[in-house]
């Protein structure tokens, strides 16, 4: 590899493990260290874009392009969690299975996004036309994955002999709602997307999507006991209720996945009133919701295991639990049994340790609110 590219990714590497801790409320950064290579996906998104300018006009940076040029889902799509800044480490059975079948392109943990992103950064700074063909097949694959209601899966084509829930529309880990965010990005010209000159037809196409993926959110809104309260990581693509995925997701009120649902509606300018119900409700939920005086504490047992244990801390700032129950409205963790527990130190350590189940994502939707609603009343009629 170039050393000047191997410098870079070095610091890439350093920039990513500070953003991974400061985005970790409920992690203890002195129990363990997070350790990074050249060929991790976590790197390989904050090389797509968050590099300095300058460097995507690099040859480094073009050699990358050809890269993901390369492994480009024959429907416009990418694979998930492939580091294309070394292709070493690309494991080529599975591409060779995605390229036989047809199946593999997603929206998951941020793919296809960051590279059509990365396409963009490369073509403005010099590009040549092949990165913006590829851009635009992303583009394609993006709107024929909508769904007819507004939502997107986790997978198009869906990978239903691997995972049914593929096809459900996926809140899960931000998907939709970072999809959501591209197209807005797109439907407004925003200045990263400028050089590709994409035009007023997909402009329309993409605030036209846009305004059917909020629609589908607001649909899809749990309403317990005649109240709206927040949503499933996933829904039906059929149906629209709240769905489960791998055996430790069960169908739920997600305390998670709806922070970034609101805070995308809180984002959107002169809200109707039925985005403004759907956030106020949601709010509401929140704030009755949240768990006081607990912190949770990430440990790294003698084998290497990491570990969470839950900690009693009246000065803790508010956490909320990832999953709620449909019914009770209580907290719930799962271990790969699909048995709901009360607490987390019931789970084995593998689901334990090896999964987000508190979140303080909700707290930035609370410390928001109030300007929100202010703006909101100043936009009223008088």
């Amino acid at each position: 590899m170039n050393p000047k590219l191997s410098a870079l990714l070095g610091l890439a590497a350093l920039a990513v493990t500070s953003l991974v801790h400061a985005a970790d409320p409920v992690s203890n950064e002195a129990d363990h260290v997070l350790k990074l290579n050249t060929g991790d996906h976590s790197d390989w998104i904050h090389l797509a874009t968050a590099m300095p300018e300058a460097w995507y006009g690099s040859a480094e940076a073009r050699a990358i392009a050809e890269i993901v040029l390369k492994y480009q889902t024959k429907n416009g799509g990418w694979a998930k969690n492939t580091g294309y800044q070394d292709e070493s480490r690309i494991k080529q059975d599975e591409w060779a299975r995605i390229q036989e079948t047809g199946v593999g392109a997603t929206i998951d943990n941020d793919s296809t996004l960051t590279e059509m992103k990365f396409l963009a950064k490369i073509y403005a700074h010099g590009g040549d036309a092949r990165h913006r063909d590829a851009f635009l097949r992303g583009f394609t694959f993006i709107l024929s994955a909508q769904y007819p209601n507004g939502g997107w899966p986790q997978y198009f084509p869906s990978r239903k002999n691997k995972s049914a829930y593929s096809s459900h529309i996926t809140f899960n880990d931000d998907a939709m709602v970072n999809v959501l965010r591209f197209l807005d990005a797109v439907a407004k010209n925003a200045p990263a997307y400028i050089a590709l000159k994409l035009g007023d037809e997909r402009r329309s196409r993409a605030k036209e999507a846009f305004a059917r993926g909020v629609d589908c959110i607001l649909r899809t809104q749990i309403v317990v006991a005649g109240k709206p309260t927040v949503w499933c990581a996933q829904h039906d693509e059929f149906t629209l209720k709240p769905a489960g995925a791998r055996a430790y997701e069960l169908p739920s009120l997600s305390g998670s996945e709806s922070a970034g649902i609101i805070l995308l509606l809180m984002d959107i300018e002169k809200p109707s009133p039925e985005i403004m119900r759907a956030v106020q409700s949601a709010v509401t939920w929140f704030e009755a919701n949240k768990i006081d005086g607990i912190r949770v504490d990430t440990l790294r047992k003698a084998q290497g295991e990491r570990d969470r244990v839950v900690i009693a801390d009246p000065a803790a700032p508010p956490l909320w639990a990832r999953f709620y129950d449909l019914e009770t409205g209580k907290p719930f963790f799962c271990d790969r049994d699909g048995i709901k527990r009360s607490t987390l130190a019931e789970l084995g350590i593998n689901r334990r340790g090896g999964y987000s189940w508190y979140t303080d994502a909700p707290a930035q939707v609370l410390r928001r609110y109030p300007a929100w609603t202010a703006g909101c009343a100043s936009h009223q009629p008088k």
